[in-house]
């Protein structure tokens, strides 16, 4: 299935995302790597993200349309190499999609709700000690970070 018709086979699944935009629209507000991971569900080196460790206190937003998706508060570390949280903002900020790309086991993909762009993947199981037992691992690329105080996290 080419990337057209699978993205249409997502949407009729979900539901049409809030943000729409021609393929043009997102090429112009978005660098070659962005586009790659946000838009044709690439995956960014791993190591090279600017939020891999960081510790930095605040939101994570959808970096293609500035939807709220993780908090520092759900972030932990996991030595994956990519951001990885335990669980979303909120249940309905994220999709998730059967990804069966790759040889071996089939993957969760997960999306922004709100623009339909490709975040990353969610694993389950790892025993990783968090309290959903999840790993969203996440690329850099597609977040960006709003920095609040500890209050507000």
């Amino acid at each position: 299935m080419n990337q057209s018709s699978n993205e249409e086979s997502i949407r009729s699944k979900v539901g049409s995302p809030a943000v729409i935009r021609s393929d043009a629209e997102w090429r112009s507000r978005l660098s070659d790597l962005e586009y790659r991971v946000l838009r044709k569900s690439g995956t960014e080196a791993p190591f090279t993200g600017e939020y891999t460790d960081t510790e930095t206190t605040g939101v994570y937003r959808c970096r293609a349309c500035d939807a709220e998706l993780f908090r520092s508060a759900e972030k932990f570390h996991s030595h994956c190499g990519w951001p990885s949280f335990y669980a979303p903002l909120a249940k309905d900020t994220v999709r998730y999609i059967k990804d069966k790309s790759l040889f071996g086991p089939t993957r969760v993909e997960v999306r922004c709700a709100s623009c339909d762009s490709h975040l990353g993947h969610v694993f389950s199981g790892e025993g990783y000690n968090t309290p959903t037992d999840q790993r969203y691992c996440i690329n850099s690329v597609c977040l960006t970070l709003e920095e609040t105080s500890a209050d507000q996290a």
